[in-house]
């Protein structure tokens, strides 16, 4: 039956899974591990042939809440709660990939995610190429006969750049590879990966899933076999699990997903149509945009622009430095999917490690603001980007 609700109650009553006690509130279980009637009981759990919880690296009931959660809002299979939004991108690839492999990515990536690929799997003998991923034949070209794996993010961290999820999609399938999709700026609620044919979908639940600074945590929605296959060996025995703490406070937060990310995303697209005819901003990228260079496949593919945008200031990074320093409404932050605005100078901090050529070829400028819109007066924000709030 909960397949079948609506969007909005599956993210206020999807996975609820109520104690003897009847509590109003998802229950949240602070425990390492769990206690079984008899000996024979935890030989039957442990053989898989009894329902019930093992060890807190293997499962929690929290956990399992906001698993199955998302798992709703995405339509997926199966998830499968992690650490953090990285351990999920790490999770997804390496529980895939081995030694001998090959992986296609897009060339626009979150610095970590840059790292991963080019850094840290050829170290385990996985080979990569990177992509223009707004050329599809780029994609076609890149694959060879030991290419298990095709990833991307779309939007793209930091430069919103929007990459044909379907038409990627089918060149990996017909490789016989995987495509795993970072959905971070689109949310589930503005976008849906799977239903585009992509295989497996990860987020850092730390951004708008949380949405409000508190914790780190991160999922992977895939197939029920890929997650029992693949997934569950790899990931309970290497460790990366969730807090049940932070699955509960990000379970909390996906009641207000719809809400905040609908808002956000209304307030980006006003701040982004005001930032177009200022006079020292030279670029503004936001998918809704008409200037937006990908703005049919935005409309193709996503319901919403997003709460964020990127521009460029005219002057360099002295005035991208300086514009910061005069906001008084909006915080300098790494972080975003915030209910507080948040700005950040990419170059040197989120993609500080990828070298200058490659930040290039991402689109990445020492005059490129991203900034992450939140709840607050658009009005405001506005004005505080102009330098009126001091």
């Amino acid at each position: 039956m909960s397949d079948n609700w609506g969007e909005s109650t599956k993210l206020v009553r999807g996975g609820l899974n109520r104690s003897q006690h009847g509590e109003t509130a998802e229950a949240l279980y602070l425990t390492s591990g769990f206690c079984y009637d008899s000996a024979e009981i935890a030989q039957a759990r442990f053989n898989g042939d009894d329902e019930g919880f093992v060890y807190g690296r293997y499962g929690n009931p929290t956990v399992e809440m906001f698993e199955e959660r998302l798992r709703l809002l995405e339509g997926a299979e199966a998830c499968y709660g992690t650490a953090s939004g990285m351990a999920a991108v790490w999770g997804a690839l390496s529980s895939h990939l081995k030694a001998g492999d090959h992986i296609v990515a897009a060339k626009a990536l979150f610095g970590s995610c840059y790292q991963v690929i080019t850094n840290i799997f050829p170290r385990f003998g996985v080979d990569f190429t990177l992509v223009d991923g707004t050329d599809l034949a780029a994609w076609q070209a890149a694959v060879k006969p030991n290419t298990k794996a095709f990833f991307l993010e779309t939007p793209s961290n930091p430069t919103l750049e929007l990459i044909d999820i379907q038409a990627v999609a089918d060149i990996a399938h017909n490789a016989n590879s995987l495509l795993v999709v970072d959905n971070v700026f689109a949310t589930p609620v503005l976008q849906k990966p799977m239903e585009m044919g992509a295989d497996i979908v990860v987020y850092s639940g730390t951004k708008h899933i949380d949405g409000q600074g508190r914790v780190l945590g991160g999922a992977i929605l895939s197939s029920e076999k890929f997650k029992e296959d693949q997934l569950k060996p790899m990931l309970r025995h290497t460790g990366p699990s969730l807090s049940p703490f932070n699955a509960w406070v990000m379970l909390k937060g996906l009641e207000t997903l719809k809400l905040r990310v609908n808002a956000q995303s209304q307030a980006a697209l006003e701040i982004a149509t005001a930032l177009e005819s200022h006079p020292e901003i030279s670029k503004v990228l936001y998918p809704a945009l008409p200037s937006h260079p990908q703005n049919d496949l935005y409309k193709k593919q996503m319901s919403g622009g997003g709460t964020l945008l990127a521009f460029e200031v005219k002057g360099g990074k002295q005035s991208a430095f300086d514009l910061m320093r005069n906001l008084t409404v909006i915080d300098i932050s790494n972080n975003l999917g915030d209910s507080k605005s948040l700005i950040t100078h990419p170059a040197s901090t989120t993609h500080r490690a990828v070298d200058e050529e490659a930040r290039a070829e991402m689109g990445i400028t020492e005059s490129t603001l991203r900034l992450s819109v939140g709840l607050e007066d658009v009005e405001d924000l506005i004005a505080d980007l102009n330098g009126e709030m001091l």
